[in-house]
């Protein structure tokens, strides 16, 4: 028995075209996947902020905590920011978007995160990181005219590489994780769909990146967290009690490199699904170029929450994370005019503010919620 789309209809139309309609001269139209995303949410804003036309994609999956990706689809619906429920990988979906508006840009930026969780789900990368992204591909090769494509690959392409800081010139054929490794596959990939069907393809090898409304699964939220109610915070060491460090990069940052990709991108050259002429395709790495050691940031964390962590040291398991990140930018900053302006320092006290105002209002809601329940 089939079952018909939880999409579509006139009044569904209506809020797609409204959502994605342009509100300034020469605006692009832009179709955003994981808009209800950490870095979604934040790129959405912002192009809705300056007049663009934007519309969300996102299924809300269960990653991490539905609630907050519920929360910034709050946030973005009171700017004016539409966000369609559904999966990348439903192709009648993305071909209906196209259809009703007339995207001029893609910022890809669905994907299914984490290093870790693949030890334990291995099928959510390969359904969304590979197939996800070349289904993405095939409805903007099907276009016409055909958007250009901007998406997020990840800093962990770089693997195993000791040679630092890591520029898009080096060798990205060692991942250390299947997440690096569906990252590096998705360039590859997407070379393919620029080479035969013309169509712009900026990649964004993405740094460690934080802020508020940030991912739950990322160490300097959960250690913001754990340090509040007195849990130990395990620190990872290298050999010999090595350092770990990270090129934290501000979300601020990241979205200003997001919006100056899209402005660059360039045209796609296909119709039809045939090529007519060269299209740009181009990968640039954007972090904040200062490496940072966890340690410091826990001790960074410390003094904003003026708490003391109970630090716990233990050596850096086998599971697909890396030693040191640390990005070369010249080429996003020659290109893009990209400059990343916020220390770690300054960053961490933008998302303490942020999660201790969240999470004490969420706490306040949730009592007043029961405090209902039972009086009824």
């Amino acid at each position: 028995m089939s079952t018909s789309p939880s999409w579509g209809g006139p009044a569904w139309e209506k809020r797609v075209r409204s959502s994605a309609r342009v509100r300034r001269a020469s605006g692009k139209s832009v179709l955003v996947t994981g808009a209800a995303g950490f870095v979604g949410m934040h790129v959405a804003a912002a192009l809705k902020r300056r007049g663009d036309g934007v519309l969300g994609l996102d299924n809300y999956n269960a990653y991490y905590d539905p609630d907050l990706k519920r929360a910034r689809q709050a946030l973005l619906d009171r700017a004016g920011v539409f966000i369609v429920e559904g999966d990348i990988n439903d192709a009648a979906l993305l071909r209906k978007l196209f259809d009703v508006v007339p995207i001029s840009h893609v910022m890809h930026l669905a994907a299914q995160a984490g290093v870790r969780h693949a030890l334990t789900d291995p099928g959510s990368y390969i359904h969304s990181n590979v197939a996800g992204l070349v289904a993405v591909l095939e409805a903007a090769k099907a276009a016409d005219p055909q958007p250009a494509v901007v998406w997020a690959s990840s800093s962990s392409v770089y693997g195993l590489n000791s040679k630092v800081p890591f520029s898009e010139a080096d060798r990205t054929d060692r991942p250390a994780s299947l997440y690096a490794a569906t990252k590096k596959a998705g360039e590859e990939i997407a070379h393919v769909y620029n080479n035969i069907y013309g169509l712009s393809i900026t990649g964004l090898r993405f740094f460690t990146v934080y802020g508020p409304w940030g991912r739950p699964d990322m160490a300097y939220f959960f250690f913001t967290r754990d340090i509040l109610r007195g849990k130990p915070v395990s620190i990872f060491e290298g050999p010999d009690h090595a350092t770990v460090a990270r090129d934290f990069t501000y979300i601020d940052d990241i979205v200003r490199g997001c919006v100056a990709a899209v402005d660059h991108a360039g045209k796609s050259t296909g119709s039809g699904g045939k090529k007519h002429g060269q299209a740009p395709f181009r990968i640039y790495n954007l972090g904040n170029t200062s490496p940072v050691s966890v340690s410091d940031l826990v001790s960074i964390l410390e003094q904003l929450l003026k708490v003391k962590a109970v630090k716990k040291f233990v050596k850096m398991p086998r599971n697909g994370d890396v030693q040191f990140t640390h990005a070369n930018i010249k080429l996003a900053e020659k290109e893009l005019g990209y400059h990343p302006t916020t220390s770690l320092h300054s960053g961490l006290k933008k998302f303490v503010r942020w999660y201790l105002d969240y999470y004490s209002t969420s706490l306040s809601k949730q009592a007043s919620e029961e405090d209902r329940s039972i009086s009824s």
